[in-house]
């Protein structure tokens, strides 16, 4: 099983990447089959920023790969203006038609406040489900204030997404 996210913070290392990091660990941990070992990466677009704007560079097409040949995806973004980053929205334009047909897409926002909470619902995930992706369960919103008790709130709502998640893993033969 190959499991990737992806941070779309314009800062390297943010609690975004954090985040999405442990979103990847815990959906690894529960979802691979005894035995087995998943193929884990975290991409920082943080690192690569510059590079998202010169269409068709090395690098760039090697997460896009990455990504296209994942079985699950985490998309994970701070909330900005009640939305997702450019930064994010630059990475995923340069996905082909239909690119994510088949993969499983989280989506993860993080924010300061409850009320942007739908972002992630409004905006992200009809990103993620415009290029093909399967969106099974809801995005996971966390806030701030929840960080320092950050194991319960995934643990939370992967307990809310397990069942879904893992029929549709296994109906997908990943």
């Amino acid at each position: 099983m190959k499991i990737t996210a992806i941070v779309g913070n314009p800062k390297s290392r943010s609690k975004t990447y954090g985040i999405a990091e442990e979103v990847l660990k815990h959906i690894s941990a529960n979802i691979t089959p005894d035995g087995e070992t998943a193929d884990e990466a975290v991409v920082d677009l943080a690192d690569t920023a510059p590079a998202l704007l010169d269409w068709g560079n090395a690098e760039v097409m090697r997460q896009l790969e990455r990504v296209c040949s994942s079985d699950i995806v985490i998309f994970a973004s701070p909330t900005y203006k009640a939305t997702y980053t450019g930064l994010l929205k630059l990475f995923v334009d340069q996905l082909p038609v239909q690119a994510l047909a088949n993969i499983i897409a989280i989506p993860v926002m993080v924010g300061g406040a409850p009320h942007h909470s739908l972002a992630v619902e409004a905006y992200l995930r009809p990103l993620l489900v415009e290029t093909g992706a399967i969106c099974p369960t809801r995005g996971l919103y966390v806030l701030d204030s929840q960080i320092d008790n950050l194991p319960d709130v995934i643990g939370n709502w992967y307990e809310a997404s397990a069942r879904v998640l893992r029929s549709v893993v296994v109906g997908k033969g990943a």
